[in-house]
């Protein structure tokens, strides 16, 4: 505990897309923190970031990095948080880490604040998860609907922006749409991807004019590893470890702001003025659903905002108990940063939150 007797918090990976994001967000929440401590690879050390108004030089990884620190958030790849995240913990900090390596370890809670927050308390290792960018997008609002109705099938369609593939996927889209603007591109087969050339970057096909069916790697079957977290993170997150899950992940052209349509199925008959007051009186869920209006969430309103933004909130016309809607989320925001900064939030209030009598 720093000598303010406020926390004290290290952010692993600050020079990266989502450590930028975090930056902002710690300084623009509630100042909870006390030493604020920015690490990274060597290359980047002796950087120096501004956090909370103050300049902060970035130092190297290293086992002395978390000396003193309380709470470690980590945004790194997976390897790297495999490695490192238990030797932060080793040294007295709680890890919150917004990688994959931890999600499905069943010593790790998988933690939304807004749906499982009792979850961030049993943590045997040290260690509590973030879920996936584009889980994120949807379980807010999906949580608020399944305290009510209880959920039994989820199907979804994710619509994911070049940024959940790093700096490299907005690098791609935007030098390939440089190449394709002003032209007639798109209207012929294969005149894209010959203007575009074999470097498509992080992705399989051209990005720009295009929709790309494909996240992640290759898993049994034909599933994608992206369409697989999709379902394996609903289930922890949710407490339902059976619930059916069918998804299918596209990559757009869009730079920021993933969104999904959902077909969601519950335990007993829904109404859309019911689901519509759930959405509109949950944390975290803004809805914006008037389609005679012309009002319905898109990425190019919802970047850089905080809340999961609903809309296209109907009745599924041949099932009584299903609701079809449609959601859009930053990816940065909730869908990374943010989450985590709101469990690491959860975490120091344990500490601060005056003792009850007879415990």
């Amino acid at each position: 505990m720093a000598p303010t007797g406020k926390p004290t918090l290290a952010v692993v990976g600050a020079t990266g897309a989502v450590g930028t994001v975090m930056l902002q967000i710690l300084s623009q929440r509630a100042d909870i923190w006390g030493e604020i401590r920015l690490i990274a690879s060597p290359r980047s050390a002796g950087r120096k970031l501004t956090v909370r108004g103050a300049e902060v030089e970035v130092t190297a990884l290293t086992e002395d990095s978390f000396d003193g620190v309380d709470i470690a958030l980590f945004d790194v790849p997976d390897e790297v948080a495999a490695e490192w995240a238990p030797v932060a913990a080793a040294r007295g900090a709680v890890v919150v880490d917004n990688s994959g390596a931890f999600r499905t370890d069943p010593d790790v809670p998988l933690v939304v604040p807004e749906v499982n927050p009792h979850t961030v308390r049993s943590r045997p290792r040290g260690i509590v998860a973030s879920p996936d960018c584009t889980t994120l997008t949807m379980i807010v609002a999906l949580g608020a609907l399944h305290a009510e109705f209880g959920l039994r099938e989820l199907v979804v369609s994710s619509y994911q922006a070049v940024s959940g593939a790093g700096r490299a996927g907005v690098e791609t889209l935007r030098a390939q749409l440089s190449l394709v603007a002003g032209t007639e591109l798109g209207t012929k087969p294969g005149d894209l991807r010959r203007a575009v050339g074999e470097d498509t970057g992080p992705f399989p096909e051209p990005v720009a004019l295009n929709v790309v069916p494909w996240v992640g790697s290759l898993r049994e079957d034909g599933w994608s590893s992206q369409e697989m977290k999709v379902r394996d993170e609903s289930r922890k997150i949710l407490g339902l470890p059976r619930l059916p899950v069918a998804v299918t992940c596209v990559r757009v052209p869009v730079i920021t702001t993933h969104s999904l349509t959902v077909h969601a199925r519950f335990q007993r008959e829904v109404g859309v003025d019911g689901a519509r007051e759930i959405l509109a009186t949950a944390p975290g869920v803004v809805l914006c659903d008037d389609p005679a209006a012309g009002e319905f969430p898109t990425p190019a309103d919802v970047a850089g905002t905080d809340p999961t933004w609903v809309g296209r909130v109907r009745r599924a016309l041949d099932d009584p108990t299903a609701l079809e809607l449609f959601v859009c989320g930053d990816n940065l925001r909730k869908g990374a940063a943010l989450n985590c900064a709101q469990i690491a939030e959860l975490i120091a209030a344990e500490n601060s939150a005056p003792a009850q009598p007879g415990l």
